[in-house]
């Protein structure tokens, strides 16, 4: 089954990457993505490198994507990333994390049911089993649960977010030491909701 972006939902979306030393690990990432930019969902790449010293930015430049390196502080090069988006929804991923092809469905729904409930919320991917175990079902019954209860967000299952909601925020903290979950603590458990697709950190 081929995915399908919703009428009006094209170039919604700008995908930003976190990096270091990531030229093995950035490689899966994009190519998860490929679908996403050719149906037109993602209208740009962004890496936010920490200052690599490996192919990082090679592989990104091969890739077509936008190369921003700085020794900052994360909450930083993340805000910096954000603030040159063009695309008004913002998704942010870390090298190696791999969304399941099931992504771009289940990120254009969102997408589209956000927008028509009038903004407000922000998702994540929900942890993918490992690679040649099946789900139990308790677990699966679990995860659907922590759906519906509002499950502890983790940086390394993506976010996805409005670039608006993201600067009413204040964006990613500077400052923070840990900067990723200092922003999901901002938004708060009841205001992000654990997608169906799964995301493997690679």
């Amino acid at each position: 089954m081929v995915a399908t972006v919703p009428t009006g939902q094209s170039s919604m979306l700008s995908a930003i990457i976190t990096t270091l030393e990531s030229e093995r690990s950035l490689v899966p990432t994009l190519a998860a993505l490929i679908p996403g930019a050719a149906a037109g969902l993602i209208s740009e790449v962004i890496v936010a490198d920490a200052g690599s010293s490996d192919a990082t930015a090679e592989v990104a430049d091969l890739a077509g994507c936008k190369f921003i390196a700085s020794t900052a502080p994360l909450g930083a090069r993340l805000s910096e990333a954000a603030g040159q988006a063009r695309a008004p929804w913002l998704l942010f991923l870390r090298a190696g994390a791999v969304p399941d092809v099931t992504w771009m469905d289940e990120t254009a729904s969102f997408i589209e049911e956000t927008q028509a409930a009038g903004g407000g919320m922000a998702a994540t991917f929900r942890p993918a089993p490992k690679r040649g175990r099946p789900r139990p079902v308790l677990a699966e019954a679990l995860a659907l649960l922590g759906r519906a209860l509002g499950t502890r967000a983790r940086p390394e299952h993506g976010l996805l977010i409005a670039k608006n909601h993201y600067l009413s925020l204040g964006g990613h903290d500077a400052k923070a030491g840990a900067a990723e979950t200092e922003l999901l603590r901002r938004l708060g458990r009841r205001r992000i909701v654990m997608l169906r697709a799964g995301v493997s950190a690679g």
